[in-house]
């Protein structure tokens, strides 16, 4: 799985109820063709991350889209591909706070 591009949105809570931070990331990721996942059209992962106060990251949920039908895929990530998309969002956090 590769990560080809990204848009990244932080999610505003009007109510303050929830600490820390809210971000949807939507990611277009290009998975080889013997995958399970594989769509000729493409697929795009939509990722939930939490950032607690004390910069802490992690996930929240993520759902996997087939671009071609629009539709949700019922599939898990496996657990590296898990690691690998929360080190991307935690490495794109880190670099627009820099900015």
């Amino acid at each position: 799985m590769e990560i080809t591009q990204f848009s990244i949105e932080e999610i505003k809570d009007p109510t303050n109820i929830i600490e820390g931070k809210r971000y949807e990331f939507l990611l277009d990721v290009e998975v080889d063709e013997e995958d399970e996942l594989y769509s000729a059209a493409g697929i795009e992962v939509r990722v939930l991350i939490g950032q607690k106060q004390d910069g802490e990251t992690y996930i929240l949920n993520y759902f996997i889209v087939d671009k071609a039908e629009n539709e949700y895929l019922d599939f898990a990530l496996e657990d590296e591909e898990e690691a690998m998309i929360l080190a991307f969002c935690r490495e794109q956090l880190t670099s627009e706070e820099t900015q």
